[in-house]
C-alpha cells in the first residue's frame, strides 16, 4: 500500500490551512473595526444633533452651553481621524485576508499541478511564503492603525468627562443654593 500521496495531501492541507489562523484573527479584527466605525458614526451623528439643540435659543440657555460647543467643535477633528484610522485600518485587514486567502490558494494550486521544473518549484516554494508574509504585514499594519485610533478614542472619552465633571459639579453648585 502507498501512503506517500495520502502524506503529501495532508501536509499540502495543512499547508493551505495555515493561513486560516491569521484569516480568522483578521476577520475577528475586521468585525470589531466594523463595528468601531458604527460607534464612531453614531457618535458624530449624536454630536451634530446635540449641537443644533446648543445654537437654538433654548439650547444657549442650557448651563455651559458655550463650553458644550466648544467641546462638540473640538471632538469633530478627532473623530475625523478616528475615522480615517478605522478605514485605512479597515483596508489592510481586507488586504491580509485577500493575501492569506492568496497564499492558501497558491499552495494548494502548486499541489495539482505539480512541479513543472526546478524554477517552477523554487516559485512554488517562495511565492505562498511571501504571501503569506504579506498577508501577516497588512495584518500587523491594521492593528498598529487600531492602536492609535484607540488613544484617539480614550482622549475624546477622557476630554468628554472632564466636561462632564464640570457640568456636574455646575448642578451640584446649584443643590447647595
Amino acid at each position: 500500500m502507498d501512503t506517500a500521496p495520502t502524506i503529501s495531501a495532508l501536509s499540502v492541507l495543512s499547508a493551505m490551512i495555515t493561513p486560516a489562523v491569521l484569516i480568522s484573527g483578521a476577520g475577528t479584527l475586521l468585525l470589531s473595526t466594523s463595528n468601531r466605525l458604527g460607534r464612531t458614526t453614531d457618535r458624530v451623528r449624536t454630536l451634530t444633533a446635540r449641537f443644533k439643540v446648543l445654537v437654538t435659543p433654548e439650547g444657549r440657555a442650557a448651563p455651559l452651553a458655550r463650553e458644550e460647543k466648544r467641546l462638540i467643535l473640538s471632538q469633530l477633528p478627532r473623530l475625523s481621524r478616528r475615522t480615517r484610522f478605522i478605514q485605512r485600518a479597515m483596508q489592510s485587514l481586507y488586504l491580509a485576508v485577500a493575501l492569506l486567502v492568496g497564499s492558501s490558494i497558491w499552495i494548494g494550486g502548486a499541489a495539482l499541478l505539480g512541479e513543472a521544473g526546478e524554477a517552477s518549484h523554487a516559485a512554488q516554494r517562495l511565492g505562498p511564503v511571501l504571501l503569506a508574509i504579506a498577508g501577516a504585514g497588512a495584518l500587523a499594519y491594521g492593528a498598529v492603525l487600531l492602536s492609535i485610533e484607540s488613544t484617539l478614542s480614550a482622549a475624546t472619552t477622557r476630554e468628554e468627562m472632564r466636561f462632564l465633571e464640570r457640568l456636574g459639579n455646575h448642578y451640584a453648585g446649584l443643590l447647595e443654593d
